[in-house]
């Protein structure tokens, strides 16, 4: 290869499962004129987590998932060298892709028992069978970042929780799970991102604590992961003046913190990754288009992910880099090519998923992780004579209220706003069980529930016999004062149905977590 056809191999920029015909057009341009060495795909413009203009493209959002392996063959067979394809997929295909199987968030798996820990590499194996049959080989996961900031915009529902050392078990397992299903994980976000109140993706997080401090916490799994043979990390674009030489630069871009703390310090001599350069934290720092990505490269990194202006980098890269420093990452990529055994060999449409048993290690996994977060002097539901099922920003008839009606059919009620009418024919009943659907795993406008409405809640159960199921991220209870008022409050994380059918078991005290799963 030519220098230049070298440093194209260092590139992988973000290519959209829906766009126009026109964008493809340009992807293959992109692939035949610079040999970029792979692409990172997502939903779609207006779905990317950086859309800051909301864009909202006419475009038919149907067959995610024909389309986008109709995409990779058609990338794959324009490719001189073949492409390294990867995707963010924490929690399977379905972080970007419709009709695939979901798995649940870290947050949920880190409710699991860590004697339970084979499941939580079940769910790595799985994912990486999901991906691998599509014609992926890299996925941007797991989350090794430690949950230790509860105002975080950005980790919460991804990390697996505050404990490093369960962060650090289960983020090895899923990423040892993928090992064995043939596909490649990638420890985030170097050197951890869950002590941030800033999402990255709109500005620059800083991290004002000392290199003992982080050593201590958040540097802990990513160290634990390179001593068990981690061999791709992303770092993150957070700012960490302790570990820059004072400096509010993004870790992404200091050498301080990438071949200085990672690569000598820490003994990591595998892919480095940066996280998205199109995110605002790192995108407007350099006015000239290709020196955002020369200083990446120049800090340590060697894939270069979600670059926006890649023709630009590569001629100045050419231009300004020693040979010898893009020999040393090109090497980098083209051995992960071969051991993953990256080829132009076509993934077969169509994809099949076996769903049945899908729905039955998703039962599994709830079995174990449903649990009860809060409880206080109450009189079993069921031990009463009436109580009331109140479903709160979802629809009445759900796998929750339908799989207890089976057993005792009593009357359901649900609420979306602080106005709905069933508010007054709920003041009647003494006992009452409330499900609630948290709408958004993210903490934006309190995980997008109505805030009158959870005051409502408060204000109806005080005094009563209440039980809460929660479905969705758990931390959107921090911010319901009063909550102390319910009996009794379990966490059933995730709204699949599958998990809904195993809490109402829970509720009906019929919840038997039988036999192992093997891989």
């Amino acid at each position: 290869m030519t220098i230049k056809e070298k440093i194209g191999q260092l590139f992988s920029p973000a290519a959209f499962i829906h766009d126009t015909e026109e964008n493809i057009e340009a992807m293959e341009r992109l692939i035949q004129e610079q040999q970029v060495g792979g692409i990172t795909f997502f939903h779609s413009r207006q779905s990317a987590a950086a859309n800051f203009e909301q864009r909202q493209e006419l475009l038919n959002y149907d067959h995610t998932l024909k389309k986008l392996v109709k995409l990779i063959n058609r990338y794959q067979l324009l490719a001189k060298t073949p492409l390294l394809i990867s995707i963010d997929a924490e929690f399977g295909l379905a972080m970007r892709i419709e009709d695939t199987p979901q798995y649940p968030y870290a947050i949920s798996l880190g409710a699991l028992p860590e004697e339970q820990i084979r499941l939580v590499r079940e769910v790595g194996y799985r994912i990486g069978k999901d991906l691998k049959q599509c014609g992926i080989h890299v996925n941007f996961a797991p989350v090794a970042d430690i949950n230790s900031n509860p105002e975080n915009p950005v980790i919460g529902y991804r990390s697996f929780g505050t404990d490093k050392q369960k962060v650090s078990k289960f983020a090895w397992a899923i990423y040892e799970g993928m090992r064995q299903a043939g596909v490649q994980g990638c420890y985030k976000h170097f050197p951890g991102h869950g002590d941030t109140d800033v999402d990255s993706h709109l500005g620059l997080p800083v991290i004002y604590k000392s290199k003992n401090e982080l050593i201590e916490d958040e540097l802990y799994p990513f160290a634990e992961g390179i001593s068990l043979g981690v061999d791709m990390v992303m770092v993150g674009h957070l700012a960490v003046p302790a570990l820059s030489a004072g400096k509010n630069i993004p870790a992404s871009l200091s050498k301080e913190v990438i071949n200085g703390l990672l690569q000598n310090e820490m003994g990591f001599q595998g892919i480095v990754v940066t996280d998205a350069l199109n995110m605002k934290s790192v995108s407007d720092m350099y006015p000239t288009p290709g020196q955002l990505e020369l200083v990446a490269l120049e800090a340590g990194n060697d894939l270069l992910c979600f670059s926006e202006h890649v023709e630009d980098a590569i001629d100045l890269i050419a231009e300004k880099m020693d040979q010898d420093r893009i020999e040393l990452s090109y090497q980098k990529i083209m051995r992960l090519k071969d051991k993953l055994g990256v080829s132009h060999v076509l993934p077969q449409s169509p994809i099949h998923f076996d769903w049945e048993n899908h729905t039955a290690f998703n039962e599994k996994l709830a079995k174990y992780y449903i649990k009860e977060i809060e409880s206080n002097k109450s009189a079993d539901l069921l031990d009463c004579r009436s109580f009331a099922k109140v479903s709160v920003f979802s629809p009445l008839y759900n796998p929750f209220f339908n799989e207890i009606d089976n057993f005792q059919s009593t009357p359901s009620f649900e609420i979306h706003s602080a106005q709905d009418v069933g508010w007054k024919d709920l003041e009647q009943f003494e006992n009452i069980l409330i499900a609630l659907y948290v709408p958004s795993a993210k903490p934006v406008n309190h995980f997008g529930m109505d805030p009158q409405v959870i005051k409502k809640i408060i204000t109806l159960t005080a005094g009563k016999n209440c039980q809460l199921y929660l479905f969705g991220n758990p931390l959107a209870l921090n911010g319901i004062i009063g909550k102390n008022s319910i009996c009794k409050i379990v966490c059933a994380y995730q709204n699949f149905e599958p998990v809904q059918k195993m809490a109402a078991l829970h509720f009906l005290d019929e919840l038997d977590q039988g036999m192992d799963f093997q891989m």
